[in-house]
């Protein structure tokens, strides 16, 4: 009998969608010196994927991590809402093998909405009654995408009204030379705003004028009109 991670590549192959494959492809920034250079797409939709997650209920760790080394994008994102899945269901340590699988294959969460898709639903949950310093030391790594689920885990605490850890590793960021952290981090600033307006605003008056240009447009984006129009203009 096939396996099952031998029925899912079965199922992701039948998938395949040539010309879905191409546009993702550009949208994914896979060209040379791109973020993305060198990534590979099938084509296939993120609501297909979901489909294809809830299909095989009995895909486990083991096939996770099959998926993860996968050359393929969908693959890996297959895999991430595998382990999202899992990590809701499991038992605490089931949740600690799973947290461990996340940190261990950060390497191939290695592109923006991989990252985004699951490290609030894994990393930012786990975390959320643990010590969070593992997040300090991924905003601190060489690697982009472990400084975007540094940033992008913190989602999790925002839902939770905790919003300090966001505020400090968003300003342990502020240097960063990469606009793909600039626009994440400016998008968990305006979280923060959605759910106390005053610390976001006191914060941006300190630090502001630091703040890359695509950051602070991100993190005043809800801001009225006025308000953020002297943000842009280091009026306030």
């Amino acid at each position: 009998m096939e396996t099952t991670i031998g029925h899912i590549q079965s199922k992701l192959n039948a998938l395949a969608d040539e010309r879905d494959a191409g546009i993702l492809q550009w949208f994914f920034k896979t060209g040379p010196g791109q973020y993305g250079e060198g990534d590979r797409f099938r084509g296939i939709r993120v609501p297909l994927l979901r489909k294809l997650c809830r299909e095989f209920p009995q895909a486990g760790l083991h096939d996770a991590v099959s998926l993860l080394a996968s050359p393929w994008h969908e693959d890996r994102l297959l895999a991430l809402l595998i382990l999202i899945e899992r990590y809701r269901k499991a038992d605490e340590p089931g949740r600690e093998s799973i947290y461990g699988i996340y940190c261990a294959q950060a390497a191939r969460i290695n592109n923006w909405d991989l990252v985004d898709i699951s490290a609030p639903h894994i990393v930012g949950r786990h975390l959320q009654e643990r010590d969070r310093s593992a997040l300090y030391r991924f905003a601190g790594s060489a690697s982009l995408w472990e400084r975007r689920i540094a940033i992008v885990s913190t989602f999790h605490f925002i839902r939770q009204d905790e919003l300090i850890d966001t505020l400090a590793i968003a300003e342990a960021l502020l240097d960063d030379p990469e606009e793909l952290i600039h626009k994440a981090t400016g998008w968990m600033l305006r979280e923060v705003g959605k759910r106390d307006r005053p610390l976001l605003e006191a914060f941006l008056t300190r630090l502001g004028p630091r703040m890359p240009r695509t950051m602070l447009r991100y993190a005043i984006e809800r801001f009225p009109e006025q308000l953020r129009q002297k943000y842009l203009k280091g009026k306030v």
